[in-house]
């Protein structure tokens, strides 16, 4: 059976980010809490959350309930002319936890649609004001998605290469450091009446390699973008929903964005969805009797009354005391392992920041393209656990349901990889 899958997938599908010449993607039958189970019956620990979307485990069976019951009440309602009650809950409950000035959400299908949404709001809200701000100012070695306006936000290079005379300005700066601020400033104040937002991943640069830093530096950077009028985006797309170690990245910085971007662990990983929240202020600068000043922006799917119930009940799992400790628990096994891991010589730049560990392989260039992430994807795989570096980079960003002594067999695994490959 496993073979006869490999086949038929190969003979159809077309994987993301795969060579397909070269790759090979293991089919799996199921999935149950932290495990995934492939069709030769091998068990693997998911200890990347299945690119980071799954908050509580596979299948978890409250959430399962919760859809289930929504499929026999409403499968789906447009949401232009239409509303329902799935939506107005999850927005009043995300709303009281999000910081004050957020007022109103606009929903979409995912990551990047929820940055493009906020991309577009911005340059329109400049427009119906009478003015044409045509750059974004944003962070080296980011990633905001794969679409036009989120490609444009991101990190150039090798994989935008084909695209490169169709995106659109972006100024970059350096992540935040007590050190380059005052040349951050500078920049900022070159292009500062140009500038329709500062789009940014707070705390931690998810896809760029795990890259971390402090949240003073950021409340300072965006102190000083607000004195300029420039908007601030806050992509909480990956590091929203406890993944910091508060329920929000926002809860540990000092001033508060303009809009912020939601997606991944939003419904638990069960289904896509987007949210884009905003201000009052921005709200109000497209609330008129001109219907041209409208924002026209929307997607078949979106609010889907599904999505909603699934975040809904993902949302009521992880403001459970359970989970809560748990993040806790996760926090602190990484600590202790962090001390463990600057042991061996072949790791460096050991990094954490909430449930997310990080640290290089100190062999060779550190690239995506580097020979060495294929190598250390499979030895993982040979000791029944999921990370996929990042080029040199592993990470690990497991589910909050995971057990410490899941926890210490993925420690494990890393220790003997470490050990016999090098």
């Amino acid at each position: 059976m496993f073979n006869e899958l490999i086949t038929r997938d190969r003979a159809v599908n077309w994987h993301p980010y795969s060579q397909m010449k070269t790759s090979q993607h293991i089919p799996i039958l199921s999935g149950k809490g932290t495990r995934l189970y492939d069709a030769n019956g091998n068990s693997y620990i998911d200890a990347v959350s299945s690119w980071w979307v799954t908050l509580h485990g596979h299948s978890h069976p409250y959430i399962a309930q919760k859809v289930f019951e929504q499929l026999q009440r409403l499968e789906q309602v447009i949401f232009a002319g239409f509303t329902h009650e799935p939506a107005i809950e999850l927005s009043e409950r995300l709303l009281a936890l999000l910081p004050p000035n957020q007022r109103k959400m606009f929903y979409s299908d995912n990551g990047s649609t929820a940055v493009e949404v906020a991309l577009k709001m911005c340059i329109q809200y400049a427009y119906q004001q009478g003015k044409k701000k045509s750059k974004i100012l944003a962070f080296k070695n980011g990633y905001h998605g794969d679409t036009f306006g989120a490609m444009s936000v991101s990190e150039r290079g090798l994989w935008t290469a084909p695209f490169q005379d169709l995106l659109f300005e972006v100024i970059f700066i350096d992540a935040p450091h007590s050190s380059n601020l005052e040349e951050a400033f500078k920049t900022i104040d070159l292009h500062a009446q140009d500038f329709a937002c500062f789009i940014y991943e707070p705390l931690v640069q998810g896809a760029g390699g795990m890259l971390m830093h402090q949240a003073a530096d950021l409340s300072a950077l965006m102190s000083y973008c607000k004195s300029k009028g420039i908007l601030l985006i806050q992509d909480e797309v990956f590091v929203g929903f406890g993944r910091t170690g508060t329920l929000f990245a926002a809860d540990q910085l000092t001033e508060s964005p303009d809009i912020m971007c939601f997606s991944k662990g939003l419904t638990g990983g069960t289904m896509p969805m987007g949210i884009t929240s905003c201000t009052e202020e921005l709200y109000e600068a497209f609330y008129s009797d001109e219907k041209m000043k409208a924002f026209f922006h929307g997607h078949s799917f979106t609010a889907s009354p599904i999505a909603c119930a699934a975040s809904l009940a993902s949302l009521d799992l992880l403001l459970q005391q359970d989970t809560l400790e748990a993040i806790k628990r996760i926090v602190r096994l990484h600590q202790d392992f962090t001390a463990e891991l600057q042991t061996f010589d072949v790791v460096q730049n050991v990094r954490q920041c909430g449930t997310i560990l990080a640290f290089d392989w100190n062999i060779g260039e550190n690239s995506y393209f580097n020979h060495i992430q294929e190598r250390l994807y499979n030895a993982f795989l040979a000791e029944g656990v999921i990370l996929r570096p990042l080029g040199n980079t592993v990470y690990i960003v497991p589910p909050y349901c995971i057990s410490e002594h899941e926890m210490l067999e993925v420690y494990r695994a890393i220790k003997k990889v470490a050990n016999s490959m090098f």
